[in-house]
Formats: structure tokens, sequence, C-alpha cells
């Protein structure tokens, strides 16, 4: 079995050499720094080429373009891919086949056979071009229901063990072929350097080196080794994603901006996909996150100058979930930017109509020109033949898919088991408290004992995992049932109770634990330090210790979180990250067997350092005052006797929430608060979401852009037309305003990047009948032109009469017909901050 050799950083600080970095200490201007070509194993085959340049030579653009389209199920018709014939198609990380979450094997292979189908009828567009099916395997098929789930990326991570993560591929590619899906957006091969980030489960580590060679290693497990099974019989389409940078954003922010030089980028957040493209993955993934400042889906130097041309990949860039939106010149509906920086298939879940139209549009025109429509095609044609689309037919006769055994495969939980026992990993063991005799009477409490939803995390079933219970995973097994299995069967006693009020007092309490389930931003944290709040899972810990029950800790975690109270108030500790399906593991560990011999030894090693204090965010290898709790490679075994001395608890200052003030919007809206939108007579819109938003046909566009934090601005564009059109930021049931603010202000931050007409105001605390405030765009003209953000304070008591009896329906709206300006941090405040320009009552 091949194994990641773990060399502690006392012993081998070569190990670090080239590796980690603090951002811009390279002084290397963009453009450079020369890139690796690491395509060195997978060669153009003369005859697939050929093939391709037949099909180009008899395609029109509009099929061309199609090929470049790629829309979701939830919004996906078989009319609409019978009329377009695209390309690819995807679900979502919350659809199935018929809107069902539990969708049977059967449902899924039904669905395919629809759309392969639909996509081959040459009736309407003259041409049969198969599409293809592209899905999140995450951590195994991970949206199925029934199919076998992994331990996420993390705590693969911490098992240091190649061979496993390639036949975890490998099993993931059964399942995925089994239910007719061609394509997996999968490994992230992220390197993490914020743990706040809400996505750092997905990565395997801090350490780009193990990040390079589990890459290697999970996309031969997907794609097939090139020369012996690549792309062959269960093989699927493997992506490296999200290009480039998306591990190392600011605070960890979530599509945020990555501050970097080139050489940095290159060294800590390139070697997966040096690896995965030197072992042929046929896809990567355009990033959400900018930059330096720019948008990587507009960024064409880094996706064709360095990706392609320098790199040598010579497959396809697919873009991320609406991703396009962001790049500037864009919205939902057309991005010829991000196209001509080198994205080949385009990500549109919902609007992919008037995408597709407008695409085919601007390439008629030249915006996008037509060398580049035939480079996008052309790679994904690329892909697609090799895997043998053409050859392969309708999805439930090929030979992979006659087999609904491999959905959720004994084999294939077996693995999953294995996996578990790898990726624990020991951070206390004090007095030897474990192993744990599994003839003892045990306690087992903790919400995350008898949770399967909160094991597997996000992206398991649904796309944040908050709304499963244990009957959405069919065949799994929760911690507290694996534990029950082998007490029992050993002839102990075992007792569950989530708030630890037990009928008998135990000889041992096990206590699981740890993060509620979320994906992407949804996860994004602002402190460290577990439970800040509430601290109840201490308070669990603190009762049973104290009543002198030995405790074990069972840690639920995306990612290291200062825990050293809990540490404190634990006997022994076990990091358990996010198993999976597959909680018996846990046992396998914690008990010995029937006649008291150790069953199996931890030798999971943490793949993240682990910290000390509760402002270490940013903790890495390599740093320069490197002073972890736990160090990079860190885990203890059972032949070890270490104990963990009293931890400080002492933590860092919180930001005290001001009392003199009323966020409105910041990242999200306040309760009662939602954006409307109406054009002329047409019907309003009325959201509270983030997401691009227009009024149907009309002229208004709101669109979600970046501030200080991902999507915590909201940009409206008037296009250009003759029909005035309003926003406005909204009560959903009209209130009066607090006597507090009354004579206070509304403070926010604008940027006009269009100029309205003069005669158009920014109309304040509106009634039905009035506004407090109207004050004219032309007051703003010294102070925003320069299509900056500036932070305005408006005065609320200027009108003598004011607003205070009258219910407000309105906090601030601006109709127009002609402009593009973005608002962001929208509050009350008694007193408007230093940096703030206060408008004149006058104006």
């Amino acid at each position: 079995m091949s194994k990641f050799k773990f060399l502690k950083l006392l012993f081998c600080p070569l190990f670090l050499t080239g590796v980690v970095h603090s951002p811009l200490s390279y002084g290397v201007e963009t453009g450079s720094v020369k890139w690796p070509n690491v395509n060195t194993k997978l060669k153009r085959d003369p005859a697939v080429e050929k093939h391709i340049d037949k099909l180009l030579a008899t395609m029109t653009i509009e099929q061309k373009v199609a090929q470049m389209v790629q829309p979701e199920i939830g919004y996906l018709t078989v009319e609409q891919m019978r009329k377009y014939g695209f390309g690819s198609y995807l679900n979502g990380g919350n659809t199935a086949p018929y809107g069902n979450k539990r969708a049977s094997m059967d449902m899924w292979l039904k669905y395919a056979d629809e759309m392969y189908l639909a996509s081959m009828d040459a009736s309407v567009d003259g041409i049969a071009i198969p599409t293809i099916w592209g899905t999140d395997a995450m951590h195994g098929h991970s949206n199925v229901y029934g199919a076998t789930l992994f331990p996420h990326n993390i705590g693969l991570g911490a098992a240091r063990d190649t061979d496993l993560i390639k036949r975890i591929g490998q099993a993931t590619a059964k399942e995925v072929a089994a239910t007719g899906i061609e394509w997996s957006f999968a490994p992230t091969v992220a390197v993490v350097r914020d743990d706040r980030w809400g996505r750092t489960y997905e990565s395997y580590s801090e350490n780009p080196d193990l990040v390079k060679e589990y890459a290697a290693e999970m996309v031969i497990g997907i794609q097939g080794e090139i020369g012996n099974d690549f792309l062959k019989k269960t093989k699927r389409i493997a992506t490296a994603k999200h290009f480039v940078g998306d591990g190392g954003t600011e605070r960890g922010i979530d599509r945020g901006n990555t501050i970097i030089d080139e050489q940095g980028l290159k060294v800590i957040h390139s070697p997966g996909y040096f690896s995965a493209i030197n072992e042929g993955v046929q896809s990567v993934m355009a990033s959400f996150n900018s930059w330096n400042g720019q948008r990587v889906h507009g960024d064409k130097y880094l996706l064709t100058e360095v990706l392609k041309n320098q790199m040598g990949f010579d497959g396809f860039v697919v873009s991320d979930w609406n991703a396009h939106k962001f790049v500037e010149g864009c919205d939902l509906e057309q991005c010829a930017a991000a196209i001509n920086a080198g994205v080949d298939v385009i990500m549109v879940p919902e609007h992919f109509e008037a995408f597709y139209h407008n695409t085919v549009k601007q390439a008629k025109e030249g915006v996008i020109p037509e060398a580049r429509i035939n480079d996008a095609v052309r790679r994904f044609l690329r892909a697609k033949i090799r895997w043998g689309v053409f050859a392969k037919g309708k999805p439930s006769l090929r030979p992979e898919s006659q087999h609904p055994e491999w959905l959720g495969a004994q084999p294939h939980r077996e693995l999953a088991r294995e996996a578990v026992r790898k990726s624990l990993v020991l951070l206390k063991n004090n007095n030897n408290v474990l192993p744990i005799n599994a003839k003892s009477r045990v306690l087992v409490a903790g919400n995350g004992a008898d949770n399967i939803a909160k094991q597997a995390g996000g992206w398991s079933v649904s796309w944040q995992g908050t709304d499963n219970t244990n009957d959405d995973f069919p065949n799994a097994t929760s911690i507290f049932a694996g534990l029950k299995s082998q007490i029992e069967k050993a002839g102990g006693d075992v007792e569950f109770a989530e708030f630890g009020d037990y009928s008998v007092k135990p000889d041992v309490a096990i206590v699981v634990i740890g993060e509620e389930p979320y994906a992407e931003w949804f996860g994004d944290i602002e402190y460290l330090e577990y439970q800040y709040e509430t601290k109840k899972d201490l308070a669990l810990l603190k009762t049973l210790k104290a009543k002198g029950i030995p405790v074990v800790t069972v840690f639920l975690t995306g990612r290291p979180l200062w825990v050293n109270k809990e540490l404190n108030a634990s006997d022994a500790f076990v990091a358990a990250w996010l198993p999976g399906s597959e909680g018996e593991g846990i046992a396998d560990i914690l008990l010995t067997n029937e006649k008291g011999a150790i069953q199996y030894d931890f030798t999971g090693k943490l793949s993240f350092s682990w910290p000390k204090y509760d402002n270490q965010y940013s903790l890495n290898i390599g740093d320069e005052n490197y002073q972890p709790l736990f160090e990079y490679g860190y885990g203890l075994t059972y032949d070890d006797t270490v104990n963990l001395p009293v931890l400080t608890e002492k933590t860092t200052p919180r930001k005290v929430a001001s009392t003199d003030s009323k966020a409105l919007f910041v990242r999200s809206l306040s309760d009662n608060l939602v954006w409307t939108l109406q054009a002329g007579q047409t019907d309003k819109v009325i959201t509270k979401n983030s997401s691009a938003t227009s009024t149907d046909g009309m002229s208004l566009l709101m669109q979600s852009v970046n501030l200080s934090y991902q999507e915590d601005a909201r940009q409206f564009i008037w296009r250009s037309g003759t029909d005035k059109a309003t926003f406005a930021l909204a009560y959903q049931k009209p209130e009066k305003m607090s006597e507090m603010y009354q004579s206070g202000y509304l403070t926010l931050k604008m940027r006009i990047n269009k100029s309205p007409g003069e005669h158009t105001d920014l109309q304040v605390m509106c009634s039905q009948k009035q506004c407090l405030r109207k004050v004219s765009f032309s007051s703003f003209d010294a102070i925003l032109s320069d299509k900056k953000w500036h932070t305005l304070a408006i005065p609320l008591s200027c009108n003598v009469e004011g607003t205070e009896s009258k219910a407000i329906t309105e906090v601030l709206k601006v109709e127009a017909n002609e402009a593009s300006i973005a608002f962001a941090d929208i509050g009350l405040t008694i007193k408007p901050n230093s940096d703030a320009v206060v408008v004149k009552c006058s104006n």
C-alpha cells in the first residue's frame, strides 16, 4: 500500500522548502513567472482530432454555442434539450430527478435516458451530439439517496494514504456510473490558508505537497490511468476545482479576494492542478474568487495563458454556478468576457435560454471571436469523445448501468469504514482512558451521536445538509449505532442519552459533539472558538466530568477550531472530522474487541495545524511564527503516554455590537425587509435572496456584488430604455420609525458606476404618501463621480413634520431609467461614523 510518508517538522525542515510563504512576499509582477508544462502523459489522438474537425465543419454557430451552455435539471425540460441540443447539464446539490430527493437509481437512469435521447434527436436542430450529465460527487456520489458517503476531504487528508484515495475515487466512479452520469465535479484541490472559510472541509490539507499527491490519485481513481483504463468502463470525467486560489481568500471569505503575488499563487495554490493535469484530468472548474481584485472567471491571463498555454491543459474549463454574473460587464444572461477569457462551458442553471441566444448574437457580431467559439467546442468535444460518448449509447443500456447493487455496495461501505478509521486523529488521551473495554458500561451522549446528517455534513443528499434526518441515509450507520452494536456483542452495557441524563452511572462517557452541517459561504465564520456564544456542549462535558465520569469527546468538524475549554473538560479527545455514512468506523478504534484487545490503533495525522489561541485564523505550516497547539502531522497512538496539561482558556476580546445602531442590510436583510423591483406596469419582483433578479423583459437588474464580504452589496442596473423602473428596500409590513432614530441618520455605502439623470432622487424613509427625505443625485457628483465606495449619513431630522407617526413602507428607493448604482451596509444610527459624508438637510 502506497502511503504519504509523514515527516515531522522538527526533523525535516526541508519538507517546507518553497511551499508556504506569506502573501505578497515575492515582489514578482503578474506575467513574469514561468509556469511548468505539466501535461506530460496524455497525448492527443489524431483520430479524435479528425472526428472533431468533421463535426466542427458541419456545425452551425447555434449548435456550437449549445455545446457551451450547461443548464440545471431543476429548470431544464426534455423539450428544451430536444430544441437546443445542449452539450451538458447538471444537477445542483439540492436537486434530484423529478424533484424527488429520495429518487431511486432507476429514476436517475430514466432522467439520463430522457436527456440523452432528446439530445440525439436531430429532427429539430439537425445534429446529434450526445449530451453528458455533471454532478457534485463530493465525498462519494453524495447527492444520491442510498449512496456510500466517504469522509470529507479534510478527514482523508489526515489518513495520509494515497492508495486509499485512489480506491475511493474508483468506488465513487462506479456509483456515479450506476446512475448513468458521465461527469463528476471532483476533486477539490484547494489549499486552505484561513480556517474560517466555509469550504475548509473540502480541502485535503493546508500543505500543497499533500494536496498535489492526493489530487493525482483521486483523478486516477475517477478517470483511470493513462495507458491503461483511462476513461474506460466505469471511469468518469473528473474535474479539478476551483482554479485558482479559492482557499486563500481574505479572512476566509468564500468567493472573496485572494491577495497574493503570482509566485505565491503558483507555489501554494496550484500544485494540485499540476498533478491532476499530469494524470489527464479532462475538466477544470474556474473559481468564484478574485485574484488581487480581478474575478478569475474573467481573467484571460490565468485561464488561457497560464492554464491552457503554459501548463498545457488540453481539456475544457467549466464555470461555477452562475459565477459568470460577477465578471465585469456581465449578468446572468450574457457574459462574453468569461468566454473570451477562456471559459469553455458556462454553467447557467436557470437563465440558459437567454444566455444561449445572447451568446449566439455576440458570436455572430464578433464580440466573441469565431476562433474562441471553435476552441471552446473543440476542447469540450475532445473530452466527450475520449470518454466515448458517441459509442456508449443510452445510459440505461451501458454495461456499467446494469449494476444497481453498486450504489451503496457493501465493499464500498467497508472502504468508507476503513477511511473513517484512518482519518481519526487522537489529540488527547490522558491516563490512557482509550481504548475502552467493550465490556464496560458506556454512556453515549451529545447531539452528534445518533445524527447521520451531522456526521455527513454538507453536500450530503442536500446541498447544506441541514434538512436531513437519519431516514435520508438508508444503510448508513450512526456513531451510536456502531458503538451499540459492538458493545452489546461484547457483553457490555450501553445507554444513549443526548443530554447526559443517564439512568445508571457509566464507567465512561463517549460524547459526540461538533459543528452543524453547512456548505460554501453558509459555513464562513468570524471566530474560531467553538460555540463561543452558547457553550452548550462544554456544559455537558463539565457536568459529566464533575460526576467523576471519564469523558471521551468525539468532535465532528469541518475545520480545526479553538476548543481549549472542551479539551480541558475531556479525558480523551478525537478529531473525527465529517466521517460520512459509516459511523461504526469510530467504534472500531475506540473500543476493544470481545477479548479486550485493541481492534485498530489510531494512525491519523493532522493535515491542518490546530490553533493554540482563538485568534490564529491563518495558521499554516511554515509560517514565520508557527505556534500551533498541535502541529501539522500531530496524532497520538495507543503506544503514546502523553498527558496534555491544562490549556489556557483566555480569549481575545469580541466585537461589541453597538446599542445605538441597527443594521438593515449588511450581508443579508434583517427581518421584515425585502428588495422590490418594478418597471412600468409589470408585476413587482419581491426577493430576499442574493441572486441576480430582473423584472422580466424590462430594464432593471439587481446583481450581487462584493464590498468587504462575498455578496454583501447589491448593484442595481437600469439598462438603456425609455421605461422608468423603481427599486426599493421595503418593509413587508409597514413599521413605525423608532423614537431613538428620529433624530438620527440612515447610513449606507454607495457606489455610482453610472449616474442617473439630474432630476433623480434617493428617497429615504417613505410612507405610502410621502418620503422623509429626497436627496438629489446631482448633489453627490462631487464625492461619487470616482466610481468608488463612499459612506453617507443622511439625517432623518430635517423634515419638521417628520414621519414618526406614519408607518414606513420603504427604507430607501430610486426611480430611474438609465443608471448603475450599488448599495451596502445600510443601517440606522444615532451618530454617523467618522468616515461618513453627512448629507446636508438642504440637499
